[in-house]
């Protein structure tokens, strides 16, 4: 879904997820380059005709932010990943991601056993 946007779009989307609810002059000048604020609001109208952003009205004007928890769209772009670079396979990019870790604390190994445990247990009990 995000991914089929042009980067610019994008860019604001990712701005939204990253900062929170923002009115335009704040989108101006978080890009890295700079654009009129015209051209951000138009691209922030098609945005919301496309569904991806919401404004809301404040006292600082129109406040824009996704439409999409941050949850979904995690889990959106997380899948695109594992499809376009590990054929599909959840476990090859769980894999390559500790391969990235420098040595991941107890911590991390704990919640990483913790989840494997529960998605034993949920296929267990879906048998």
């Amino acid at each position: 879904m995000l991914s089929q946007l042009p980067p610019r779009e994008r860019q604001i989307v990712d701005l939204l997820y990253e900062g929170g609810a923002r009115t335009v002059s704040d989108i101006c000048d978080a890009l890295p380059d700079r654009l009129t604020g015209s051209a951000v609001r138009a691209m922030l109208k098609r945005l919301e005709d496309k569904g991806f952003v919401r404004r809301e009205e404040s006292d600082r004007g129109f406040l824009f932010s996704p439409t999409l928890p941050d949850s979904q769209a995690r889990r959106t772009a997380l899948s695109q990943v594992v499809r376009t670079f590990f054929n599909g396979s959840p476990v090859s990019a769980a894999s390559a991601l500790l391969g990235m870790a420098q040595q991941p604390d107890a911590h991390e190994l704990d919640e990483l056993e913790a989840m494997i445990a529960r998605a034993r247990k949920a296929r267990a009990s879906g048998e």
